[in-house]
């Protein structure tokens, strides 16, 4: 399973990068405005931290407008991936920009239906948003673990993106489910490397080794 960071935050991308072990970036319109940039502006600086797929969301509403939103996007950097909506247009739109090899990330997708069309129109990620079908009381892991089973029965080579990750557990269980990949906060990614049982053990050799070389 690949692990991305969902933000537009610089610093806590260079923190995340620094571990070795941070896959790729995920934005939306609501994490570029927290940053106060100009879009365009952010997305250029991640490309040149993060050496991993990094989508880009289009705000049109429209295929077309879709379409030319993509294009100084794609311009960017050759890892920008265009992150559509779950809808007509953007199902329309990503299977234009799959047919000219661009990269596509469907977003929004809340039942097996939406990502087998995703699937169908050429998406390199599928994202089902876990914790907001969590909010109104489905388990959004478990529509991971049928997203991966009906792409494994046709054999689909889009990958399952969960998203809308709350906490360690989530990622644990996306893990579990078969997630291609999962994007997590910042403050999540980090709670992933943490373990109360690691720190004791760590605390007692310290204190073992301190004892010892008295």
């Amino acid at each position: 399973m690949k692990y991305f960071l969902d933000t537009a935050d610089i610093e806590a991308i260079k923190k995340a990068a620094s571990t070795g072990v941070l896959d790729g970036i995920t934005t939306n319109p609501s994490l570029i405005v927290k940053s106060g940039r100009k879009f365009e502006d952010v997305i250029r600086e991640i490309a040149g931290i993060v050496d991993g797929p990094i989508s880009a969301e289009v705000t049109a509403l429209d295929t077309a407008g879709m379409l030319e939103q993509s294009r100084p996007l794609i311009a960017i950097h050759p890892n920008i991936v265009i992150k559509v909506p779950m809808t007509e247009a953007g199902i329309a739109a990503c299977a234009a920009l799959s047919k000219q090899h661009v990269r596509v990330n469907v977003t929004l997708i809340f039942d097996v239906n939406q990502a087998m069309l995703a699937a169908h129109a050429g998406a390199t990620f599928a994202s089902p948003f876990c914790g907001r079908l969590d909010d109104i009381g489905q388990d959004g892991v478990k529509l991971v673990e049928e997203i991966v089973k009906a792409f494994r029965n046709y054999k689909v080579s889009t990958q399952v993106l969960a998203a809308s990750i709350r906490s360690a557990d989530h990622v644990r269980r996306c893990a579990l489910a078969g997630a291609d990949v999962v994007t997590v906060p910042p403050q999540v990614f980090h709670e992933l490397f943490s373990h109360p049982l690691t720190d004791a053990g760590i605390e007692k050799f310290l204190n073992d080794w301190k004892s010892a070389v008295k």
